[in-house]
């Protein structure tokens, strides 16, 4: 097919990359981890670990799955913030032959319990914060060994246990809780220190990660990322940063880890890449706290900020970060939703440093297309595509259409998912017989390859870059006996570019706005409950019944 972006790609830039170097995620782990032994890896709350070790911590923890008795390939669950463990965690189950399955700390229940049943995990490394939501489902999944982290694990001994007698006893955020014969972290990676970590034969083909995004049917499915899709991208990525990054000098590079590591985009770009080319990671556990946010970034050098428009917005309206050092910041890599005009001038005004847009999902690992790294300002586009990478504009019939025309946003290359887990039905309806994976998002393609969205195809709501299915929201909310029937939308919102309005019919005439929202804090995390909540005396129908959510949408 036609490549017209590669003509427009920066020096340095491969139109292909290798992605023969390695079999394995754990083998470029492996490889990162001895290479830059006594470099910083990541730094959290004060405290930093070397890539020696995560060596040692991982291998620990790895060996201690594996004494478990888990065959390869069993799924292992991790339910936690952006601290110290994680990455420990990731290296340990990927090192130990397992698959990892990234779980929202903020699931309720009912979340929870249908992504433990579906992807079949055996075992699962949790906060102590979070264990009273397992606590409530764990019996229903097949989850048969549970270990509990605490936030001051790995941060030393004083410190260690002020940070947990704050959370625990001061601001209280660990609910009592009940499990069945729970294992500490630590005591798991003390016991298995002294196991011997068994060689386990991986390949490219085998399962790396159940990435799980919003389901059109109400339920999340698992985009199963093979080792080979991981590997794809962290090559991809690290090629795209090269015109501004040189990722093989000997000055470590920085990043600033704000966005949640269970997400696809800073799983990837964070903590794949960063290990990947040995720089050092600030975690940062809680970005909400714009100021203690601050704090820590005054104290170290960043190089490269990935962000959401929402962050981007909060830091450049927060007074101590205009004092910040910039000198140092290279790349500044926006995604997971719009990135807005007045933000990215008003970051570049503040930083010297344009917001380089990327675009990918979950079934892409994530990243398919960015704009170039030695952007000088806004564009309004995704970018092109990345090494390895095709882009086709398609119509309905699956036709190519004439570039400058909208059509449906496909992407083939070695980072596009295997399939959604188990659901080989919903697999075929996104991936094409010449093996594109068909996105939702409408987009238009001009003459230089570079792409802009312009609309979605699928009913979905995009809130500070985390997909939100009306049809998720719709299924929870009629299980309210005073609900005869709901609609979801997405509607524009300044701060999280979209928010959740439900429309309802009441069977209940008494049925109150207030005793929705409760009812829904049950059921729904709390990003997907709707803002805004409207009662209705019936809802638009098509002929045959179907609620005509685009009828219900504000008009333009």
């Amino acid at each position: 097919m036609d490549k017209p972006w590669l003509e427009h790609y920066p020096a340095g830039v491969p139109a292909e990359i290798d992605i023969n170097q390695y079999e394995t995620v754990s083998q470029v782990l492996e490889e990162s981890m001895k290479k830059y032994a006594s470099r910083t890896a990541f730094r959290c709350m004060g405290k930093t670990l070397s890539y020696g070790q995560l060596d040692a911590l991982s291998r620990s923890l790895a060996a201690w799955l594996q004494s478990r008795g888990l065959a390869p390939g069993a799924r292992v669950a991790i339910m936690l913030p952006n601290i110290l463990q994680y990455p420990v965690c990731v290296a340990a189950i990927l090192r130990a032959g397992y698959a990892v399955v990234n779980v929202n700390p903020l699931y309720t229940p009912r979340e929870l319990e249908h992504q433990l049943r579906d992807s079949g995990a055996e075992a699962i490394v949790i906060l102590e914060n979070f264990a009273t939501t397992l606590q409530k489902v764990i019996a229903s999944t097949a989850v048969k060994h549970v270990v509990v982290a605490s936030m001051g694990d790995l941060l030393g001994g004083f410190r260690g246990t002020l940070v947990n007698f704050v959370v625990r006893h001061v601001k209280k955020m660990v609910p009592k809780w009940s499990l069945p014969s729970p294992v500490r972290f630590s005591s798991a990676v003390a016991h298995g220190g002294g196991v011997t970590l068994k060689p386990v034969t991986r390949t490219r083909e085998d399962v790396a990660f159940l990435q799980y995004t919003g389901g059109t049917t109400g339920a999340s499915k698992g985009a199963t990322l093979l080792n080979r899709n991981i590997v794809a991208n962290m090559l991809q990525v690290e090629a795209w940063m090269q015109p501004a990054v040189d990722t093989r000098s000997e000055t470590q590079i920085n990043f600033v880890c704000a966005l949640p590591l269970y997400h696809v985009f800073a799983l990837t770009v964070c903590n794949m890449i960063g290990i990947r080319i040995g720089a050092c990671n600030l975690l940062i556990p809680n970005p909400r706290d714009i100021s203690g946010f601050v704090k820590e970034l005054s104290t170290f050098r960043f190089d490269i900020f990935p962000g959401l428009n929402t962050l981007f917005n909060a830091l450049t309206h927060n007074k101590g970060f205009a004092r910040l050092d910039f000198s140092s910041l290279k790349i500044s890599l926006g995604g997971g939703m719009a990135t807005q005009r007045t933000v990215a001038e008003k970051w570049l005004a503040l930083t010297g440093s344009a917001i380089v847009e990327g675009y990918g999902l979950s079934e892409t690992s994530p990243v398919a297309t960015a704009n170039v790294v030695t952007l000088k300002g806004f564009t309004g586009t995704i970018g092109l595509p990345v090494s390895s990478t095709e882009i086709a504009i398609r119509d309905d019939s699956g036709a190519d259409v004439p570039q400058g025309e909208a059509g449906e946003i496909c992407i083939r290359g070695p980072q596009v998912m295997a399939g959604y887990w188990n659901q080989p039905d919903e697999t075929a309806n996104v991936m094409t017989a010449d093996g594109f994976f068909k996105t939702g998002d409408i987009g238009v393609m001009d003459a230089e390859g570079a792409i802009r969205i312009v609309d979605r195809k699928k009913d979905m709501v995009l809130i500070s870059g985390f997909n939100v299915y009306p049809s998720e929201i719709e299924d929870v909310v009629t299980h309210h006996p005073g609900v005869l029937e709901a609609a979801a939308i997405g509607v524009p919102d300044e701060h999280s570019g979209e928010a959740v309005k439900l429309f309802i019919v009441r069977k209940d005439p008494a049925l109150t706005e207030g005793a929705l929202r409760e009812f829904l804090k049950e059921g729904l995390a709390g990003y997907k409950r709707p803002k805004y909540i409207e009662f209705r005396t019936d809802l638009p129908k098509s002929p045959v019944g179907k609620v005509l959510r685009r009828e219900l949408r504000p008009r333009s």
